[in-house]
């Protein structure tokens, strides 16, 4: 592969994991993925802010999942921007390849804040990928559901965030809902976009949600 010349000389050529909370002989894998903005061609790195959200809420989350056999690994995209989605869907597909690589073919559920859960829709026909977990997600309208078909949905959005729309996440979980097994919106009360208030709401909603996925039989 090689990178286009209008890409900066020191954006890397693939994505890369950021964070990642081993267990030995894991069952299931959290795969998150974090933000970013609508246009950017930026490299991420260790200064994003949408990142390092992402990284603050698995050092939450991944301690509980490993007692129950589970993995969590934070994606990380090459750039910042959506660009129109083939970067981050790319990084997104190349990240879950690394996981079958690695792990073998485990249950993967993926756990997207903003445009990391705008990405996760696009990719949720991946073999491995059992549902998706997004929070204040960026699901505008006319994105497409059929990569959904067969996997579980839950968004979660709070009334007060002016950066994604509560209501198109209201929306796109109505269409969902015909071709997926669960589809679900979870309103989180007076909260913006950014995951900083009700920080401890956010992080007990995105771990039982994605345990509930990864292990349905137990809830």
């Amino acid at each position: 592969m090689t990178i286009s010349a209008t890409r900066p000389r020191h954006l890397r050529i693939q994505a890369s994991i950021a964070t990642r909370h081993d267990v030995t002989s894991p069952r299931a894998l959290v795969l998150m993925l974090h933000g970013g903005t609508e246009r950017s061609e930026a490299a991420v790195d260790e200064r994003s802010l949408s990142r390092r959200r992402s990284q603050t809420m698995l050092r939450a989350i991944a301690p509980g999942f490993a007692e129950d056999g589970v993995a969590t690994w934070l994606m990380s995209y090459r750039v910042r921007g959506w660009n129109g989605g083939d970067g981050p869907v790319a990084d997104a597909r190349a990240a879950l390849d690394e996981v079958r690589r690695e792990l073998g073919d485990l249950p993967v559920c993926l756990l997207g804040h903003s445009m990391g859960a705008r990405t996760a829709i696009h990719v949720a026909d991946d073999p491995s990928v059992v549902g998706v977990v997004g929070l204040a997600p960026w699901w505008p309208a006319g994105e497409p559901i059929e990569a959904l078909r067969g996997r579980h949905l839950l968004g979660a959005h709070g009334d007060r965030d002016r950066i994604t729309s509560a209501r198109q996440s209201r929306l796109f979980v109505e269409r969902a809902a015909s071709v997926t097994t669960s589809a679900r919106l979870h309103g989180m009360g007076p909260v913006g976009h950014y995951l900083l208030r009700r920080v401890e709401a956010w992080n007990y909603l995105a771990a039982e949600a994605a345990g509930a996925m990864l292990h349905p039989n137990r809830h």
